[in-house]
């Protein structure tokens, strides 16, 4: 009887420990926005996690793991080869271009579906799904944004044309081709973690990753922190403390070009109203440093072997997975070689046989806000042109994770797109967002990258940039035949001047954007006199360009600084370009630390204080990982300047406010010591520039007194560079890099935002490339393959680049193969 007992009992404890094994154990915890309220926390079963023929032990991946493979796809129109190289970069050989951009699918959710999964649910609003409800409320802002409303007017239009949709159905397919073939064994180690199972891929993904992208590069504004500064400081004060155009700029096209052709009608301007009143919505979460990229071609006049070279260097906020995905297509069209996004077909940054061509980011403001003043309670109408206009009312259904129960949120559309800022208080004004976004692209934008990839001269350039409309770029260009050039391309609305600087009123049609500027008036230079061409995201044009337009995010120290750089170079080398995608100068530091030290009041100073004054004057203004001087400088800076707008700050936690950008400080404190901006509102004296920048001064050494004297505190353990795992696991990141770099620099490394993918391109008479990103191919982080290349890049090296000329180049090895029939 006994033994029965005990077998009973043990079969007992058996049961429940695997049924606990594999259930989800729901946590309750406090929610970080309101501690007084509990929030769910699921645990994904750990029988499954752990198990080791399902589990995470399946994801631990060796060099020799990979072996070749033949697959049989009865709809492929001819063979693919995929041959992969010593850094798992794909070669794909098609015989036409939609085989290969089902191959180019079929490898990238090999190496990197999480992150096309995830990418998809942030944009379209569905995270809560997998990741709980801490994930709800923006998945709600997502779908008040109208992200998915975008994505689905882009498949529309992308359907209009059969060779543009024909390419994404391929990739689609070849995404759902591996995922069809995919055990559970083997899902993305992610996957299990979350205990989530992947969805078949289709067009309205890729859209959505697409739209990840826009809402990255074009969605920057300031109009509701400008309205509230127009309305509390007055036209005086604000005019002068954000002046449109910075003097010293040098923009992407040279000043003093002409522009041959003639505008346009203009719209009249009208005069700019103190905003709407103070506007006291909470704003979304903003990427103010939302870019760092720099882009250039020097002609062969300026280069020691007289050919043209290309750089193409974009600066984003780092991740891993990587942003960017290696990848060779060779068809009997075209050979070309670069890298790609997740989830869309075509190489974006890149070159083939006879060009090369890259981006950075434009940041024209393409997103402006408009003020409703809704005709009933209920909000289901609004005035407009005299009369009133019905809204149409959206009801979004969200899934949480772990609950039953679906969580619905009301949208209201406008004539101007949805109302994303909306409150139930009178003095509170609901805005609606007119975002180019929303609108459907060219049905053929894709296929612009096609264009670029099968270009062989000048000509075709051009031809392919007329598809794109947006997020609008600086595409730079060269070829064998020695042309350069860079158009700043792009889908732009006529305004007029200072539309959209501020919000505006919503309740009549004068205010929409009165058309387009013309793809043939866009800013563009080909062979400039200079010998070189390049961006870093400052301004378009001077101000003689005849067309309107606006942003306050225009760079305004790395354009210049590779305008003079590139000016005074001679003789340039490829290896010359790898220091300049490398340099740490700083024009900020060089023109603003100069500027504080000469109001600083010596008299006082101590011995240390004094030794500290003199390593910043012996300084060169660069931002290298084991100096000390820039994290003083940063400290410093960032004191004078909190002490200076005190006036502009005392408003930041109660409402959205605009700060003044850096080098308007800088100006003032060379040019204007006494302004009045400088005095401290909460002393009764008047203090100036030398007051504040000695004030400023000592508090920022106060606050790095305990570092300051420790020998292995640097610039880089000051900074704190770290590259996050897309679902923020640690173990899955790369924390406190060993590097150098600062915002402002052309090696515009910061705490989060880095080179995302660098490339340069010799065009002589055999291409060759180098390049290099902060990851690796591989999406998992039990692969050799996940961070292989990060150490070159912090070390500011690069991989020369495999462009294999035929399937038979042995030149490099090749791992293994893929083979699709």
């Amino acid at each position: 009887m006994m033994k029965i007992v005990k077998f009973l009992l043990s079969l007992a404890l058996t049961a429940v420990a695997i049924y606990y094994l594999n259930t989800p154990i729901a946590l309750k915890e406090p929610r970080l926005d309101d501690p007084t309220k509990m929030k769910e926390t699921l645990i994904p079963p750990m029988g499954p996690f752990f198990s080791p023929f399902t589990g995470f032990w399946q994801n631990a991946e060796f060099v020799g793991d990979f072996v070749p493979q033949k697959i049989e796809v009865p709809e492929m129109k001819g063979k693919v080869k995929i041959m992969f190289d010593e850094r798992m970069v794909p070669h794909i050989f098609a015989e036409n271009l939609a085989d290969a951009a089902f191959a180019q699918g079929y490898v990238t959710a090999k190496f990197r579906f999480w992150q096309m999964d995830l990418i998809s649910r942030a944009s379209g609003g569905r995270l809560a799904e997998v990741i709980g409800e801490d994930a709800l409320e923006n998945d709600k802002l997502k779908r008040r944004q109208g992200m998915a409303v975008g994505a689905e007017r882009a498949v529309a239009s992308w359907r209009e044309n059969k060779e543009t949709f024909a390419i994404i159905q391929a990739y689609t397919d070849g995404v759902n081709t591996y995922l069809n073939h995919l055990a559970p064994k083997d899902y993305p180690l992610e996957f299990k973690l979350l205990n989530y199972q992947p969805e078949q891929w289709d067009a309205y993904k890729t859209a959505l990753v697409k739209k990840y992208m826009d809402q990255t590069l074009c969605f920057s504004e300031d109009d509701l922190e400008a309205s509230n500064a127009l309305k509390i400081l007055g036209p005086q004060t604000f005019g002068k403390l954000y002046p449109e155009y910075n003097p010293k700029q040098t923009p992407v096209i040279p000043a003093g070009t002409r522009w041959n052709f003639s505008p346009v009608a203009q719209p009249e301007k009208t005069e700019v109203q103190e905003a709407v009143g103070l506007i006291r919505h909470k704003v979304y979460q903003k990427e103010r440093e939302l870019v760092g990229s720099n882009n250039w071609a020097v002609s062969g006049s300026k280069t020691l072997s007289g050919k043209p070279i290309l750089a193409n260097d974009p600066h984003l906020k780092l991740s891993l997975p990587s942003i960017w995905f290696e990848v060779q297509i060779h068809t009997p069209d075209a050979n070309f070689y670069g890298v790609s996004v997740p989830g869309i077909p075509g190489v974006l940054i890149g070159f083939n046989e006879n060009t090369a061509w890259g981006e950075t980011n434009v940041g024209q403001d393409v997103l402006d806000w408009y003020q409703i003043n809704w005709t009933d309670a209920a909000k289901t109408s609004y005035q407009y042109d005299g009369g009133v206009k019905a809204a149409k009312i959206v009801v979004d259904s969200f899934k949480i994770r772990g609950k039953d129960a679906l969580v619905y949120d009301t949208v209201r559309w406008t004539e101007w797109g949805p109302v994303v800022y909306e409150s139930n208080d009178n003095d509170w004004h609901d805005l609606a967002m007119r975002w180019i976004g929303h609108d459907a692209p060219n049905p053929q934008d894709l296929s612009t990258f096609i264009g670029l990839a099968q270009g062989k001269n000048y000509d075709d350039y051009r031809k392919a940039l007329e598809h794109y409309d947006f997020p609008a770029q600086n595409f730079v260009f060269a070829a064998k035949n020695g042309d350069i050039a860079i158009t700043v391309n792009g889908k732009y609305p006529l305004k007029k001047e200072e539309q959209g600087r501020y919000v505006q009123d919503g309740s009549g049609s004068k205010n929409t954007w009165q058309g387009w500027v013309p793809k043939s008036q866009v800013p563009a230079t080909k062979n400039p006199g200079r010998g070189f061409v390049a961006s870093a995201n400052q301004h378009s044009t001077d101000p003689t360009y005849p067309y309107y337009y606006n942003s306050t995010n225009f760079d305004n120290y790395r354009g210049r600084f590779l305008n003079m750089e590139l000016g005074d170079m001679d003789s340039i080398t490829v290896e010359d370009m790898m220091k300049l995608q490398n340099n740490n100068f700083s024009i900020h530091a060089a023109e603003g630390l100069p500027a504080m030290l000469r109001q600083l009041d010596t008299t006082s100073l101590t011995a240390v204080q004094k030794s500290i004054v003199g390593k910043l004057k012996a300084w060169d203004f660069r931002f290298g990982k084991d100096k000390i001087e820039p994290v003083i400088f940063k400290s410093w800076w960032d004191k004078f300047y909190e002490m200076t707008f005190d006036e502009v700050l005392v408003w930041e936690d109660s409402i959205p406010i605009l700060m003044p950008e850096k080098w308007r400080l800088v100006e003032l404190a060379a040019n204007s010591p006494g302004d009045p901006i400088f005095d401290n509102q909460k002393t009764p004296e008047r203090e100036t520039a030398k007051n504040i920048a000695t004030a400023s001064f000592n508090a920022a050494l106060k606050d790095l007194a305990d570092n300051l004297l420790n020998p292995e505190f640097n610039w880089a353990a000051f900074k704190k560079t770290s590259i996050m795992h897309l679902a923020r696991i640690p173990a899955f990141s790369k924390t406190n890099l060993n590097v150098g770099g600062y915002s402002q620099a052309l090696n515009a490394i910061s705490e989060t935002n880095g080179p995302s993918w660098r490339m340069i391109v010799e065009l002589g008479d055999e291409v060759k490339g180098w390049g290099v990103f902060p990851g690796g191919q591989s999406g998992n982080p039990g692969s050799p393959f996940y961070t292989d290349s990060l150490e070159k890049l912090v070390n500011g090296e690069y991989h020369e680049l495999f462009f294999m000329k035929n399937e038979s180049d042995n030149r490099k090895p090749v791992r293994f193969t893929i083979e699709i029939n």
